[in-house]
């Protein structure tokens, strides 16, 4: 790491530190003198846990920024209990292997918990997913968007072909569906997605916000039950 960096980051860090215990303006000099460079650099768990701090009260500003929006459905893109008061919001795609293996997680989280609101926000980032994120949408204005959601998973690779035939497995009004999927109301939920995506800091699938916090990428049923305990309320 380059020198000028690497005392950036301590800074940034000290900073942090310091700010938690109440202290008032303190300058690079006057902390980070030659003994406790020293000390950080032999016992770096330090540095780490710090480092992983200051993301998290990075990623609460960032979250704080956007507010309600990126906790807000798209109608019917919900699982679980629609007015849970313990909320999930997944960003998702369809060709996301990580997204399918996350899959079963959730269900098994919305099945322990009858309080969890799980909201999934459609992010197509591959070939072929946007077909299916479109699909999704139109099966949430037709109030079948978990069934599309779980069959589509099912039925991958997600294309256009692969999308109307999750469709049709679950008995949408397919011709509704098709004028739906293609509409201004999908198009500008799509682009909100994105820009919140990237609002957030997630440059991938899946990205979550649990309650007041983000996680990035698979964690697994252990990691996000534990992330649901700690997490406090939705931020705006």
């Amino acid at each position: 790491m380059p020198s000028a960096l690497r005392n950036s980051l301590l800074t940034a860090l000290l900073a942090l530190v310091f700010g938690f215990l109440g202290a008032a303006t303190w300058s690079w000099s006057g902390l980070a003198d030659n003994r406790t460079r020293a000390y950080l650099l032999e016992n770096p768990v330090v540095l780490e846990e710090m480092f992983a701090a200051l993301q998290q009260q990075q990623a609460q500003e960032r979250l704080a920024e956007v507010g309600s929006p990126a906790y807000m459905p798209f109608p019917g893109a919900v699982m679980g209990n629609p007015e849970g008061s313990k909320v999930l919001v997944e960003f998702t795609d369809y060709n996301c292997s990580y997204c399918e293996a996350s899959l079963p997680d959730v269900t098994r989280l919305i099945a322990e918990d009858p309080d969890l609101k799980v909201v999934l926000r459609e992010l197509p980032q591959f070939d072929g997913s946007e077909a299916a994120a479109r699909m999704a949408l139109a099966a949430a204005m037709q109030g079948k968007y978990v069934e599309f959601h779980e069959a589509m998973f099912k039925l991958g690779p997600a294309n256009s072909e692969t999308a109307v035939a999750a469709a049709q497995q679950i008995g949408l009004d397919l011709e509704r569906a098709r004028t739906d999927a293609a509409s201004d109301v999908v198009t500008v939920e799509l682009a909100k997605n994105f820009q919140l995506a990237q609002q957030l800091g997630f440059n991938g699938t899946p990205g979550w916000i649990v309650g007041d916090t983000l996680v990035n990428g698979f964690v697994g049923y252990d990691r996000m039950k534990e992330a649901l305990e700690k997490a406090g309320p939705p931020l705006g």
